[in-house]
This record gives structure tokens, sequence and C-alpha cells, in this order.
């Protein structure tokens, strides 16, 4: 998987070096009044490109970052659930060792329905 993502971001390398190479004529682009901005065509097409990625660039972020911790926080109830209801060893009398009974469970209390 890690071959198949470098040569994608080589084939994309190359075709950016291409069109920087074949788009590198002077322009001039006037922002405001007398600014004149003077550059190579493919500089503005670059920041376009960029300026529309970086959004999306930061939801995938964000959401990743959310979902981890979602997941870590699953993680650490799924551990504690488990270490809750996790067999409590008992010394065996005649063994001499200790084997895995679960705990008796605490005796019910009854409660009263009196109504109000």
């Amino acid at each position: 998987m890690q071959f198949l993502r470098t040569a994608f971001w080589v084939v994309i390398a190359v075709a950016a070096a291409l069109f920087f190479k074949a788009n590198n004529k002077p322009l001039d682009i006037k922002i405001w009044g007398d600014i004149v901005w003077e550059t190579r065509v493919w500089f503005p097409i670059l920041l376009a490109f960029l300026a529309g990625a970086l959004p999306f660039w930061i939801m995938a972020r964000v959401t990743r970052w959310r979902l981890r911790r979602q997941m870590d926080s699953s993680e650490r109830a799924l551990a504690a659930a488990t270490a809750a209801s996790a067999p409590v060893a008992v010394p065996d009398a005649q063994a001499g060792s200790a084997t895995d009974i679960p705990a008796p469970l605490p005796p019910v209390t009854p409660q009263s329905t009196g109504s109000l």
C-alpha cells in the first residue's frame, strides 16, 4: 500500500513539473490601481489549487481527529467494562491453586413499592 501511495505522488510530482515547465512564461497581473504583480503563469494556478484544496484538507484532518478521539474513548470504556466484569480468582481448598470462578452477586434487597 505504501508503494502505491509513493507511486501516486511521484506521478503527480512529475506531472506538476512538466506543467510548470510548459507554462513558464512571464505574466503581469493587475491587482489594484497601479499595483502590478509580475509572476510566471503556473504560480497563480498553483495558488488557486492550494486555496481550493485547503478547506477540504482541514475538514479531513478535523474529522480524523474527532474519530480518533471517539475511538480512544470507546476503547477506554471497553477496557474498563472488561476489567469490571473479569472473573475473580478464588483459591481452591483441595488443589491449593486459584481457579477462575466468578464472584458471587450481592444479595438483592427488597424495595418498598408503596404508593404516594
